[in-house]
Parts: structure tokens; C-alpha cells; sequence
């Protein structure tokens, strides 16, 4: 079944305030406590899934992360994927849930395999296996034709990378790692107050369960470096702005060998100096002489393509009236062969300035049109 979105899962708005999160974490735990739901196994579900809700959401930098990709983007995060960190539900237990945190110690042991990060992980390796890398975002300003009709862009920028001297794996040549001793190769140590019985991460290994004798002199133990990169970017044709085009293993590599992430960029389209886009149409303004707009008119109109096209403008077309091209808009995406509609929008220009004779034919014909001097308001139905 598809994960549910994390703020529905909870019943809020993406714009809830950290104590709008809190509060109804508190109202989902407490009512789906396994306690209180003997043998319900949808009760159980939904406290699990509302506490993994409540993780990321109540984390700054996962919930950012979380609101720009969504759940692709907590990938190699704790707290993202299949590894969760429960260690900010254990940090604000008394916060939370007030005089009702009874039970809940050994719910989440029984769980989620306690605090502190664990994710259910017992016996050796802690957390010294491959995990996938972050992904990065860039942050891409294009043309606005280049976004109609596709383009391919060269972007630099820095990404980290396995450490070539040391292979990733942070220790110098002839050397490798060994068991921490301090927590034995979980990455965690517990400790008990009461009921609780809470784990945190252990400070010898930082979370490894191993540690390095002697660090690589390149990357100092980290297992990896930065790097500037080139990539080439394919701009389909039709791209909008705040869509984003997903270039997978150009992020950051992950930690000890893992796969990389991935490089986001995300689009901006430059405006137009004669165009405007609404989806797949295109919306341009010509202007015309009373003369014209009058009498009609055969016009050739240059389009995005650039090219120009005739168009027939009927007499007696009226100030702001639209007139359309047909398959003369932008393609649509990843499908070429379509494209939208390009419409002109006509502008009635008024000649600022008239010679005797203008003035004087211009006086003749409102004889002939016979001119009202006290015109009545036009319906606000019938302007368009």
C-alpha cells in the first residue's frame, strides 16, 4: 500500500506550527495506544505511521526536505526510508504526553527497537553499513524559448564522491576499522530511568559500531571528498517553471559505498519580452489602427517560432478581443507532436496626434457614424 502523505496522516495543513504537530501527534498516539486497542491491528498501524509522521514533521530539516521531494527526498536521512529515528519522540515524551506517558516507553521499544535511532537494529555493525547518498538541488534559470522547445544545458557544480585514496572506506592504506568497544558494534548505548529504558548514540563511534585507528590522510576518516562536477542537462521541450528534472547518482555518495543521490534541478523560466504562457498556450498583444480594427485587415504575426503568419482581423473588431493560432503554442511535455494554441489579444490604438487634415476627416466621420454625446455605461457582462 502507498505511504500517505504525512500531513494528512495527522490531519494538518502544510503550513501547521510546530505545536499544531505536537498536539496532534499526542491526540493519535494516545488513541491508538496498543493499550487501550488490545489485538488491533489497525490501531497498531496507524500509531506507527502517525509516529513516523510526527519524526520527520517535527524535525526542521527533514520536514524541508521532506516538503520539497517528498518521500524521495528523506532517502539516506534518518528518519527517511526504511530507517527511522525515534529520538526526538523520546526527547519530548513529557512534552508530548504530559501525565499520559505511561506505557509508551515500552511501546516504542517494542516497536520501533527504542530510542535513539535504532530502527529495530540488534547485534553488530550499528550503523556502519552502506547507506545512500543525499541528493542536491540546483538551481536552473533557462530562456523562455529554450523552455519551449527544449535545449541542453551544461551546469558545474560541487557534489561529495568516494575518497579515491582510501576507497571510501576512511582509513589509511594498510589499515581498517575495528568494533567499537564501547557499545560493541550496535552504535548505540542505553540507559535506564525508571520504566524508561532509552538508547542513544554512543559517543565513541558517533553511531558507526566501529571506529578508525588511523584515519585516512586525505579525506581524515570521512570516507569521502568534494568534488566540482559538469553535467549535461536535457531540457525537454515544454518545461515550466517549478518543474524539476531528477538526473539519478549525481548527488552526494553515500557513506561507506553506498549508492549516490541524486541531482534535482529545478527550473526557471526567464519571461518573455512579447510573450506569456498559460499552460500550454501562448498569449502575445498586437496593436492595431483605428483605420484597421474598422475596416479589418490581413496581418502577419510573428510567432514563437519565428516565423510570421497571416491573419485575417475581421472588421469591426472591438479593443481587447482575442483572435487564436491555431498549434502555434508550446509542445506539450515529452510529446512534441502537440502543441497548444497562440492568441492575440487586440490593442485599439488612439492616434495621439492628428494634422489639420487627420482632425478634419476625423470630424467627418463621426458625422457619418453619428457619435453619441451621452453614451450609457456598458454591462460589466459584456467587457471582455
Amino acid at each position: 500500500m502507498a505511504k500517505r502523505d504525512y500531513y494528512e496522516v495527522l490531519g494538518l495543513s502544510k503550513d501547521a506550527t510546530k505545536d499544531e504537530i505536537k498536539k496532534a501527534y499526542r491526540k493519535l498516539a494516545i488513541k491508538n495506544h496498543p493499550d487501550k486497542n488490545p489485538g488491533d491491528k489497525a490501531a497498531e498501524d496507524r500509531f506507527k505511521e502517525g509516529t513516523e509522521a510526527y519524526e520527520v514533521l517535527s524535525d526542521d530539516q527533514k520536514r524541508s526536505t521532506y516538503d520539497q521531494f517528498g518521500f524521495a527526498g528523506l532517502e539516506g536521512m534518518n528518519g527517511g526510508g526504511a530507517s527511522h529515528d525515534y529520538s526526538s519522540v523520546f526527547r519530548d515524551f513529557s512534552d508530548i504526553f504530559g501525565n499520559d506517558m505511561g506505557g509508551f516507553s515500552s511501546i516504542f521499544d517494542t516497536f520501533f527497537g527504542g530510542g535513539g535511532g535504532g530502527g529495530g537494529r540488534s547485534g553488530r555493525g550499528g550503523r556502519g553499513g552502506p547507506a545512500r547518498g543525499s541528493s542536491l538541488r540546483y538551481n536552473l534559470e533557462v530562456d523562455f524559448k529554450d523552455a519551449v522547445f527544449g535545449t541542453k544545458v551544461e551546469v558545474s557544480y560541487t557534489r561529495h564522491v568516494a575518497c579515491s585514496h582510501c576507497g571510501g572506506s576512511g582509513a589509511e592504506k594498510g589499515s581498517g576499522k575495528k568494533v567499537c568497544e564501547t557499545c560493541g558494534g550496535t552504535g548505540q548505548v542505553r540507559r535506564s530511568s525508571g520504566f524508561f529504558s532509552i538508547a542513544s548514540t554512543c559517543p565513541s563511534c558517533g553511531g558507526e559500531g566501529y571506529v578508525i585507528e588511523n584515519p585516512c590522510s586525505v579525506c581524515h576518516g570521512t570516507g569521502i571528498t568534494k568534488k566540482k562536477q559538469k553535467v549535461k542537462v536535457t531540457i525537454p521541450a515544454g518545461i515550466d517553471s517549478g518543474k524539476r528534472i531528477n538526473i539519478p547518482g549525481q548527488g552526494d555518495a553515500g557513506p561507506n559505498g553506498g549508492p549516490a543521490g541524486d541531482l534535482v534541478v529545478s527550473i526557471t523560466v526567464r519571461p518573455h519580452k512579447y510573450f506569456e504562457r498559460d499552460g500550454n498556450d501562448l498569449y502575445c498583444m498586437i496593436p492595431l489602427t483605428i483605420v484597421q480594427a474598422s475596416l479589418g485587415d490581413d496581418i502577419a504575426v510573428e510567432t514563437i517560432d519565428g516565423d510570421r503568419v497571416k491573419l485575417k482581423v475581421p472588421a469591426g473588431i472591438q479593443n481587447g478581443k482575442m483572435l487564436r493560432l491555431k498549434g502555434r503554442g508550446v509542445p506539450y511535455l515529452h510529446n512534441k507532436e502537440k502543441r497548444g494554441d497562440m492568441y492575440i489579444k487586440i490593442k485599439v490604438e488612439v492616434p495621439k496626434r492628428l494634422s489639420m487634415k487627420g482632425k478634419a476627416l476625423m470630424k467627418e466621420l463621426a458625422d457619418v457614424i453619428g457619435e453619441n454625446p451621452s453614451p450609457s455605461p456598458t454591462p460589466l457582462s459584456d467587457i471582455s
